[in-house]
């Protein structure tokens, strides 16, 4: 059995992801984000696990106060344009957005579940969607196809990022602060949670692949409210209505109904909004 004084020499192997500079980091991490934000494969990026690890790596550097700050701002900045090109991605697909029968995320269900986030909770919707991975990739295709306020989408959506991602890597910071001070368990940690993000990695962009493989569902965002009374989000709970108000009706439609509060004002009326490709 190798000793704790031998430790550090027996993970010598790992001593580069220690000492790798905060250039590597900055890049995996930004386009990571990035990626996770604005486009569907990152659907199966491991985004959330990814800050978290490049916190634990900058608390072993001598630098790393300083780097985990400016790393934060630049997931801020990454996450708030990944969002904006999402948001346009689609506004300008014509109401279109990918939707694929027999898909674990693409897939009518859960399109239906965020167009009814949105619908009933609007800008407080995209603060929430920031914490639930896959629906913070499909909440800004879906707010841009809907036809959402974009300034307020913008605002709410930067909020999200500024909380976000300052969150996660200071977690991981201050976790590798108490790691780091057993000397041999930091090569150890951090070289596992490397070894993990590299498999997740593959494995999801081989899920996406197989995601993308399935053939196309239509979607129609105006059948969602009717639909979506039946599947809430976790946590979020049934919407409650007015007594003689019938789910499903051209009131539960996104926009259709600007006055009913204040988290609808940011929705416009479209006449056609089905989603798919």
């Amino acid at each position: 059995m190798v000793s704790a004084q031998a430790m550090p020499h027996a993970m010598g192997s790992f001593e580069p992801l220690i000492s790798a500079g905060p250039a590597l980091v900055w890049t995996v991490v930004l386009t990571f984000v990035f990626l996770e934000c604005a486009f569907i494969l990152g659907l199966f990026l491991p985004g959330d696990s990814m800050l978290l690890t490049a916190g634990i790596v900058m608390a072993s550097h001598a630098a790393g106060e300083t780097q985990v700050w400016l790393l934060a701002m630049g997931a801020m900045g990454a996450a708030v344009a990944g969002n904006q090109v999402g948001y346009t991605v689609g506004r300008r697909t014509g109401h279109r957005l990918v939707a694929r029968k027999n898909g674990r995320y693409i897939n009518t269900h859960n399109l239906t579940r965020v167009a009814d986030l949105l619908e009933r909770h609007g800008f407080v919707a995209v603060l929430i969607a920031r914490w639930i991975p896959w629906v913070r990739t499909l909440c800004p295709m879906v707010a841009g196809a809907a036809g959402m306020d974009q300034r307020r989408y913008t605002v709410a959506s930067t909020i999200g990022a500024i909380i976000w991602a300052p969150v996660l890597l200071l977690m991981g910071y201050y976790a590798g602060g108490f790691i780091q001070q057993i000397s041999w368990l930091m090569p150890i940690v951090i070289g596992t949670l490397v070894v993990c993000l590299i498999v997740g990695t593959i494995v999801g962009i081989r899920q996406y692949r197989q995601e993308m493989s399935q053939p196309v569902e239509d979607f129609d965002l105006d059948s969602a409210g009717a639909d979506a009374d039946t599947m809430p989000l976790p946590g979020l709970g049934r919407a409650h209505h007015p007594p003689g108000h019938h789910p499903g009706t051209a009131h539960d439609h996104l926009g259709l109904q600007p006055g009913r509060g204040d988290h609808m004002s940011g929705f416009h009326e479209h006449p056609t909004r089905e989603l798919y490709r």
